[in-house]
């Protein structure tokens, strides 16, 4: 009787033929045994994105990145963050690259009570915050009660 693995985690990708040598002789060879590349692959940093009584607040995570590599947009209620990482050297023999290169773009609507004029950005630490206040007219405010009597 033989013992078959199964493996219940995430399916593995189908895209790299290689990965099952990987998988198979990986340890006896060491974890450096492949030199096959990982086929490209789309990539897209993740955002987040929180709401308080002042505006949008965008959270996009960009390691690496210079305000040169990054550009942000408005248009027709629609926050475009698009942006580039290029890889630093292709002279050197690599033999397994996991980090994703290319071109992103994220695309966000925008609610009509935000004001798309007054959108403020800044990178610090490879995080991206965008700023996306409300309008005046759309933020909370206290009304007086006046008295009479």
């Amino acid at each position: 009787m033989s013992l078959i693995k199964i493996n219940r985690g995430t399916p593995r990708s189908v895209a790299n033929p290689f990965s099952l040598f990987d998988e198979a002789f990986g340890g006896l060879l060491g974890d450096r045994a492949s030199k096959w590349p990982e086929p490209s692959r789309a990539w897209a940093p993740p955002v987040d994105i929180s709401e308080d009584e002042h505006g949008l607040v965008f959270t996009a995570e960009l390691p690496g990145f210079d305000k040169e590599n990054v550009r942000i947009s408005v248009e027709d209620g629609r926050l475009t963050i698009t942006g580039e990482r290029r890889q630093e050297r292709k002279d050197e023999e690599y033999h397994r690259l996991e980090r994703v290169y290319g071109k992103f773009e994220r695309s966000f609507s925008l609610p009509t009570n935000v004001d798309p004029e007054k959108i403020s950005a800044s990178l610090k630490d490879g995080v991206l915050t965008l700023s996306v206040p409300k309008r005046e007219e759309a933020k909370p405010r206290q009304i007086e009660v006046n008295v009479q009597g």
